[in-house]
């Protein structure tokens, strides 16, 4: 069994809060700039990766929230905190990488990130259920 303290969680916690800041920059950038820049179907996907970066920020902020009020984290509350970062970074940012390079390989990264984050959600699932 990994030992962990409620440093990851406040760890996890700064990494939510920047996720979101980054998410709500990029959100401006894509409504402001890159609008009239980049087309339509790459809009979308670039919107995509934005939209699946703030819900997972939001979802590590849950997690962050709850390592901070465990007396003896869970590994799988860290094991799905993990995930939604590699997730998030992969997910997103092969998405980023796609709408604004036009590089198709990028597209091929997209789905392990999302394996990624479907594993963290099993993760937090399993934790929340054993607790």
């Amino acid at each position: 069994m990994i030992k962990v303290d409620n440093q990851i969680g406040r760890i996890f916690l700064c990494i939510a809060a920047i996720l979101g800041g980054v998410g709500v920059t990029l959100g401006a950038v894509g409504t402001h700039s890159l609008k009239t820049q980049l087309s339509q179907g790459s809009l979308v996907i670039f919107e995509t990766g934005i939209r699946y970066q703030m819900y997972h920020a939001l979802g590590l902020l849950f997690i962050g929230l709850l390592l901070l009020h465990s007396e003896s984290p869970p590994s799988l509350l860290v094991a799905a905190g993990g995930a939604f970062v590699l997730g998030t970074l992969i997910f997103s940012g092969s998405l980023y990488g796609l709408s604004l390079t036009g590089l198709n390989g990028l597209g091929a990264m997209t789905p392990v990130g999302g394996v990624a984050l479907i594993l963290g959600w099993g993760c937090l699932a399993l934790a929340v259920w054993k607790t």
